[in-house]
């Protein structure tokens, strides 16, 4: 015995839509992972203010003279020890002194170029120490000339860019 009502029921349901769905939830998964909602991410905060003369445009106020810059440059390098082994190593030049891969040389330089100004009425506090390096030099060589300014009783040290 057959049913007819078994053969009656055929619904039309339309296309499937389960891919369409899925590719569109991919998409905006994909873009809500590779966009930003942050608008300042992009650039390091800072409170100095702006000028309109661009970097070192700022003028002091009359009266006030700008601190006395000290450059120390500093250049990394690679050079072969008495064992045929490949040393990292560093440079420091700084009022015409050359220092190479020693700290204290380095701060008793640095030491005697300080006790130098202190002599001319320039106090250490409106000495500005720049450490600059090169592209190449290593991290732990800028700590180390870092740590040099610091041991020759420098209280400005700031860091440039690479020359």
């Amino acid at each position: 015995m057959r049913l007819k009502s078994a053969q009656k029921v055929h619904y039309d349901s339309g296309p499937n839509m389960t891919p369409l769905v899925d590719i569109v939830m991919v998409i905006l998964i994909f873009l809500m992972l590779t966009g930003t909602f942050a608008l300042g991410e992009h650039f390091l905060q800072s409170n100095v203010p702006i000028t309109s003369k661009g970097v070192g445009g700022v003028t002091p106020p009359p009266g006030k003279l700008p601190d006395e810059p000290l450059e120390i440059r500093v250049d990394g390098f690679t050079a072969k020890d008495q064992s045929g082994q490949t040393v990292d190593m560093w440079q420091a030049q700084a009022g015409g002194y050359t220092v190479r891969n020693d700290r204290k040389v380095l701060a008793e330089q640095l030491n005697k170029m300080r006790i130098a100004w202190n002599r001319n009425n320039t106090p250490t506090e409106k000495i500005q120490v720049q450490i600059n390096p090169s592209r190449i030099t290593k991290y732990k060589h800028l700590v180390e000339v870092y740590e040099a300014a610091l041991d020759a009783r420098f209280t400005k040290i700031s860091f440039t860019t690479a020359h």
